[in-house]
């Protein structure tokens, strides 16, 4: 039986983030793996947390 695999949607809002939904799997350099449903990835570069979003765009005034 064939399994059937989930879409990915990435979603870019105005003025804000790129927002991943799906199953993701994250592979960071070392090797080390983690799964989630749902990502942001920061378009404004004012994030602490790049590549993640944090939600500075809105106090940076972020147009994009």
């Amino acid at each position: 039986m064939e399994q059937k695999s989930e879409k990915i949607k990435v979603i870019f809002f105005e003025n804000g983030p790129i927002e991943v939904v799906g199953p993701v799997e994250i592979s960071g350099q070392y090797g080390e793996k983690s799964t989630t449903q749902t990502l942001h990835f920061c378009r404004c570069g004012h994030s602490e947390n790049k590549p993640y979003c944090d939600g500075s765009h809105r106090a940076a005034g972020f147009k994009g």
